[in-house]
C-alpha cells in the first residue's frame, strides 16, 4: 500500500510525488534555468518582461512567491525548508532575467516577493510621458520595407501596451447602475 513503510526500516515506501504542490521543483527546474527569454532593462520593456515572467511563474506553479500567496511555513520545519530552496530558485530565476545594472540593486534580496515588489515599485512607471511616448510611436511607426506580418505585429504590440496603461478602471458605484 502507497505510503507504507516497509517493517523496520523506518521511511515510507512509494510515496506518491504531488506535481502540484507549489513546493516540488522538477528536475529541470533549477537555479541556473532560465524560464524566459528576455532580460528586464528598465521602464521600457518592463511591462513585457513582467507578463513573459508572470507566465512562465503559473506555468511551473510558482506565482505565488512572487505575489504572496505562498508563505513559508515557520511551524514546518521540513515545509519551511523546502519553500526556503524553492524561494532560492525563484529569486535566480528572476535575478537571471534582469540586466547586469539592475542585476546589483537585487542580489541580495532574501526572497522572491521583495525582488518583485521592488522592481515593480521601480519600473512600472505609466506616467504621462511614457503613454505620450508609446502614442507618437504609434503615429510615426512606417512599414519602412518590413514584411507586413512584422509591421502589424509591431503595431499590434504597441497598441496593447498603450490600451494597457490607459484602461480604465470600471466604476462600481451605485450611480453606474
Amino acid at each position: 500500500m502507497v505510503g507504507e513503510t516497509p517493517e523496520g526500516s523506518g521511511t515510507p515506501k512509494d510515496v506518491p510525488v504531488d506535481f502540484d504542490d507549489p513546493l516540488y521543483i522538477h528536475p529541470s527546474d533549477n537555479a541556473v534555468t532560465s524560464i524566459i527569454t528576455i532580460k528586464l532593462s528598465g521602464n521600457e520593456n518592463f511591462r513585457v518582461w513582467r507578463s513573459v515572467m508572470t507566465r512562465g511563474l503559473k506555468a511551473r506553479n510558482k506565482l505565488g512567491f512572487v505575489d504572496g500567496t505562498i508563505t513559508c511555513e515557520k511551524t514546518d520545519d521540513t515545509k519551511s525548508a523546502k519553500w526556503e530552496s524553492v524561494n532560492d530558485v525563484v529569486c535566480n530565476w528572476l535575478l537571471g532575467s534582469i540586466s547586469e545594472t539592475i542585476y546589483a540593486s537585487h542580489v541580495y534580496s532574501d526572497n522572491a516577493k521583495s525582488i518583485w515588489d521592488e522592481l515593480f515599485e521601480t519600473y512600472n512607471k505609466a506616467d504621462g510621458s511614457v503613454i505620450f511616448n508609446i502614442h507618437q510611436q504609434i503615429n510615426t511607426l512606417k512599414q519602412n520595407g518590413s514584411s507586413l506580418s512584422d509591421y502589424y505585429n509591431k503595431l499590434d504590440s504597441l497598441w496593447k501596451e498603450f490600451d494597457g496603461l490607459t484602461s480604465l478602471t470600471e466604476c462600481v458605484c451605485e450611480a453606474a447602475t
